[in-house]
Order: C-alpha cells, then structure tokens, then sequence
C-alpha cells in the first residue's frame, strides 16, 4: 500500500478554529451545486460525498436568512424557518458521518436579490437600482430594517446550531448586504452606518457579536470577507480599507475566509485569465494582522503548492472550490501518496455555468459531480463488469479516453484505436489556444490513469475501417470519432446557408489547427458564442493580424456569461484592439467581400475581407458508424453485439458533456435495465 510522503505531512495536522477542531488542513470553502433547497438530499450526499473524500470542513454553499434575499430563479439553500433546518440537517449528519466538520454560509443578498419568488422588496444601505436589470429598484434600510437584518442573522444561526452545523459564517464579501455596507461605492448613509469607515464596518462588527453570543459557546464563527473589491480606489482594496477592516475587527471572529470580490467572476476566475493561487497578493497580508486561523482560495491542485501556502505563512487551511468539485477525493489521495492520481481541476469553469444556468452542478475533469444522488455514482468506486465481453473504443479524445478508462476500471478487456500519434482529440488543439492549456490536463489525467491499468490497450496510428472492426471481433464498439466545424455558416442564430462563392480565403477552425496558412487581416464569424471565436481572435492578433470578430449576437462569445468569463474576455479582446462588429448574421462570401444582414433591421451591407474563420456549429463525425451499419447484417458473425457513438460523435457539445456522456455509457454498459 502507498503511504504519504513525509513532506506533505503538514496538510494533516488538526487546526482548532474556536471551540471545534478540523481534522486536517483541507477546506471546502462555500461553493454553488444549483441544486439549494429544492433538493436537500441530492445537496447532502455531494457534501457527504466530499467528507469521505478527506476535506477536513466542508461547507454549504449561500443559504439565505430571510424571505428578502430570495435568488431565484437559481438554486439557494435557505434557513428561514423549522422546515429548512429539517431539511439541512441531511447535509450536516452526512458530513459528520465521516468525521469532518459542517459549515454554513448564511447569506444576505441585499440588492443582488431580486425577491422574483417572495415579491419582498429589496434592501441595500442606500436607495439605488438592483444589481440585475429588472423594473424594481432598492430601499435604503431603516434602524427598523437594521434591527430586523440582525435578527434575521441571528435566528438563522440558531436554526444552523439546532441543525448541527460547527461553523457559522458570517458572509460580508461578493458584493453581498454586508459587503455593500462596507463599500463607499455602495453605502451613501449619512447616520452611524455610513460615511467613516468605522461607521461603515459597524453592521459587520454587530454581525459578529450577535452570531457569537447566538452560538459561540459550541459553534466557530466564521467571516467570509471580500478584502479587494477591484474597482480602483473608490471602492475597498486589499491595501487600504480591506486592511482596516480586518485589523479593526481581528480577533472578533473565530476564522477569517479571505478573497477578492465585486463580481463573482474575480473570485472565481477562470484559468484563461489566472494562474494557480492568483489570490495570494491580495490576501497575504491578512496573517499578519491577526492570530484567527485564515482561509482562501486560488484554485489548488499542487500539494507542493499547498504546503508552500502554509509554510509561507500566507494561509492556515487549503481553501478549495474548484478543485474540491473536479476530485472529491484530494486529500485522501494526498493522504494515501497517490498524489499522481488526483484529477485537477482545469479551471474552465463549467461549473459555474451550472449555477449561472440554475441546474445541478458539473465538472469537466469528474462526470460524476452532481449525480450522487440521482444516478448513485461515485468518483472513486464503480461497478464491476457485467460481462467478459472485450470492448473496442474508436477515438482517443476526452470522450474516447474516458470511455475507455472507465470500461478498464470495471474490469473489461479494453482496446483503445486512435488515428493519429497523439492521444487527446480536439483537447491537442484547443489546449493549444491562448490561456487554455490546462484544458489538455483532461487528456494527462486519463492517459495516465490508463496506464495503470493493464487490461487496456492503446493502438496510435490505426485508422480503422468498417471492415477492420468486424474483423477486430469485439462484441461492444464505442465510436468516439468527434466532430469537424461547419463550413456553411449555420450556427446558433444563423439558419440558412450563407452563399459561399470561393473557398481559398474561407477557413474554419479545423483548418487553422491543421496549419493552414491565413493571411492578415482575419475576420472571424461567431455564431457559436462559447471560447473558440474569442481565442483564435486573440490568437491572431497577437502574431500581428488587425482582426474583426463579426457576429450576430450584441456580445462577444456570449454564453461565457455562464462561466463568468465574458468580460475578461470582451476587455482583452478591445485590449488588443480586435474590431468588434455585433448584430450581423452572415449571408453571403464572394471572392472579395462579406455581405452580412442586421438581425434588427434586416438590413444588408458589404464589408471588404482578405480572410474570414467561421466559428458556427459543428457536424458529428459518423462515417465510421454509418458504415458500420450498412452491414449491420455481418454484425453477428463477427460477434458484434453492439456498436454505439459517445461524445461529440453522438452530439457535438462541451468537454464536460463529451465526458459525462462517455462516462454513463461505459458505467451502464451490461447493466440491468432499471
């Protein structure tokens, strides 16, 4: 049995934070599954499912206080009243049932809280616009209302103590009520809650005091502090009132959860725009200020990172989200030196999306995120076999990989067959475009683990033909042979065929990855709107082309609002002076011009171009398959009993989709029918 190394010994020790001690040094701190209160068992099993994966606390994600901070229509826990308490007490026995400790994000929105579902009207310090457009505006809060926000806190923490939890947050960062009390940017109050800084701290501090007295005696209080909103400094920075707060208020709470806020995109940020611990110059200083044990976040996924945080003195726990998501199971796999095995989070922030869509969580890296409960399935463990029947998988990209690595787990005799030398599928190039390489960690992490298994088999270069599977005699095929980009300009909001008279100047992505030479200046048409419009525009204009991005939407690679990338990537884009052309579909290509037709208007025009990349939809690769069932009649003699597609080659969408699809035929295959 492998056994931890010596040098990570420190991620293990026990940490008293108050009146509890955690176990360990890893901390799930508070993240979204988009399941909240309507799915208390669902949510209990992921943060069960986290505890036995070794993170000594493990957290709730927001839980509103009161009927006034009501998210929906995205998923939120809430503790407004016996039911609720009821209904998280699942959460906390799963928890402890695997001896970590249970914590709680109690959460008061103010005016990010549109109150769509309670029609309660929305609070904030000061009179002012909500947050999301919608006809409602915000009512500055009285003494009444001040008085009623601290009971409201209060109660809810009581509600969390009867319910079990051992640390109770007290949540003043992302631009949340408290937070906007401390704001100068959003705190205009001329009475004792506003104005000097110790005035506008003094609804945080009360906070604290009263969740204290509430609970304190058993349960830890915790502050989640936004110390850098980055808004410049109008607002709170790290080296300026965010200092001041936590040194006015050090020893008050019992941890202290440090990040940067404002937007939930800056705290989260993707790996295309952050590095791995990209918090730290804003947090570090917060050690320095109080002997409170310190929590923060940077997306970890390197234990010798994570031992360089603690030894450094830059933060008491390993605070993770992310990568708690892509591998349950980090800590145990730290713990038991299988370090090599931990699948890492990659940063792509699709399960971002999943809140931002309001539908249970996902993960790119770990398919089995969000399904605990649904489906029963668990990252580490997975049934046997159903049969000795051998199984040939077609196509060695993140579909093909992870089908064929699951298939291996259960125990059948695995060959892989891969086209090309390189295993990794559309990941070897999309990996290769700006920001992304962590993307290709999907490909590393699964090459690897397959090599520890020696019941599959990899053929590179082998280009299979029909013919050349009915003869390789494998009773189950799996065809994950991708997909290739459209080059008619169909895509989400172009219906029809765009007349496309020459084709010399007339690239997809396909073409650029296979290194096709493309001539500057470079238009680029996005009906897609996820990554790959924005990256190859960032791509080629930083190798010198003037570059247009040309599409039918009003924003650039729209559906990253869902992973809170799309302005880092709007902003970069006019960094680099790329030419922004919205509300245009594209309807014809002639030998020198592009005439493309207003979405509002109707209304036609003719733009001069050298190179145009259309960034549309995206056609599954099926040929394999489609001979295959011309002689579906020869399929028994050569012991065929079954031939399916997966991935992209069933239906072109994400990674993650890709991945999950893989991943659910290769768990149910010879299964019983439920």
């Amino acid at each position: 049995m492998s056994h931890r190394d010596p040098r990570f010994d420190i991620l293990f020790d026990e940490v008293a934070i108050g009146p509890v001690n955690a176990p360990n040094r890893f901390y799930q701190t508070p993240h979204a599954t988009g399941m909240g209160y309507t799915k208390p068992r669902a949510s209990a099993a992921l943060r069960a499912l986290k505890a036995e994966g070794g993170w000594g606390v493990v957290c709730t994600e927001y839980c509103s206080i009161h009927p006034s901070s009501d998210d929906s229509p995205y998923a939120f826990l809430s503790m407004w009243d016996n039911d609720d308490e009821k209904a998280l007490t699942l959460t906390v026995e799963g928890i402890h049932a695997h001896g970590s400790l249970a914590g709680i994000e109690l959460w008061h929105g103010g005016s990010h809280s549109c109150n769509r579902l309670t029609r309660e009207p929305m609070l904030a310090p000061s009179d002012r616009s909500a947050i999301f457009i919608q006809p409602g505006q915000v009512r500055a809060m009285d003494k009444t209302d001040i008085a009623d926000f601290r009971d409201w806190q209060r109660q809810a923490a009581l509600r969390a103590k009867r319910a079990g939890f051992d640390i109770i947050y007290v949540y003043a960062g992302h631009d949340y009520l408290p937070f906007q009390f401390l704001s100068p940017l959003t705190n205009q109050r001329a009475d004792e809650y506003g104005g000097s800084l110790v005035n506008r701290v003094r609804l945080l501090r009360e906070m604290i005091e009263d969740t204290k007295e509430a609970v304190g005696d058993t349960c830890a209080v915790a502050v989640r502090l936004a110390v850098d909103e980055l808004q410049g400094a109008n607002g709170i920075v790290h080296d300026g009132d965010g200092r001041a707060v936590i040194e006015m208020l050090a020893e008050l709470p019992d941890l202290w959860d440090v990040n940067v806020a404002g937007d939930l995109g800056n705290d989260s940020k993707s790996s295309r725009f952050s590095a791995e611990g990209f918090q730290e110059d804003y947090i570090a200083f917060v050690k320095k200020v109080t002997t409170r044990p310190v929590v923060s976040v940077g997306r970890f996924t390197s234990p010798d990172r994570m031992v360089s945080q603690i030894k450094r003195g830059v933060q008491d726990f390993i605070g993770a989200a992310r990568p708690s998501i892509s591998d349950p199971f980090l800590p145990r796999k730290i713990a038991e030196g299988r370090e090599d095995e931990i699948r890492e989070c990659i940063g792509c922030n699709i399960c971002r999306s999943s809140n931002n869509e309001g539908v249970p969580l996902r993960c790119t890296q770990n398919p089995t995120m969000g399904e605990e409960w649904r489906r029963g399935w668990h990252p580490e463990f997975i049934p046997s076999k159903g049969s000795d029947a051998r199984v040939l998988v077609v196509g060695a990209g993140p579909a093909g990989l992870e089908a064929a690595l699951t298939l291996g787990r259960r125990g059948y005799n695995v060959t892989l067959a891969e086209a090309s030398r390189d295993l990794g599928g559309r990941l070897i190039n999309e990996s290769g475009l700006p920001g992304l390489n962590n993307w290709m960690r999907v490909a590393d992490h699964r090459v690897h683990m397959i090599g520890k298994h020696n019941n599959i088999e990899i053929y590179r270069e082998s280009n299979l033909t029909a013919a050349d599977v009915l003869e390789f005699g494998a009773e189950h095929v799996f065809l994950a042979t991708g997909s290739s980009w459209r080059r008619d300009a169909i895509g989400h909001m172009t219906e029809a065929a765009a007349t496309i008279e020459t084709h010399d100047r007339v690239f997809t992505p396909n073409d650029i990855f296979a290194g096709k030479a493309v001539a500057g200046p470079v238009t680029i048409y996005d009906d897609e709107h996820y990554f790959m419009g924005g990256a190859l525009a960032e791509r080629f204009a930083k190798i010198g082309h003037l570059v247009t991005i040309m599409t039918p939407h009003t924003i650039v690679s729209a559906w990253t609002e869902m992973t809170n990338e799309q302005f880092f990537i709007q902003k970069q884009l006019m960094e680099l002076d790329v030419q922004l052309v919205f509300g245009k579909k594209l309807k014809s290509i002639s030998e020198t011009q592009i005439t493309s037709e207003c979405i509002y208007t109707s209304r036609q025009s003719m733009h001069d171009y050298v190179s145009i990349v259309l960034v549309t939809g995206r056609i599954a690769e099926r040929s394999l398959y489609d001979d295959l069932m011309k002689i579906s009649a020869d399929w028994p003699q050569a012991g065929i009993r079954s031939v399916r597609c997966i991935g992209d080659c069933l239906v072109p969408s994400s990674i993650a989709d890709a991945v999950h699809n893989a991943h659910r035929a290769a768990r149910e295959l010879d299964a019983p029918k439920s």
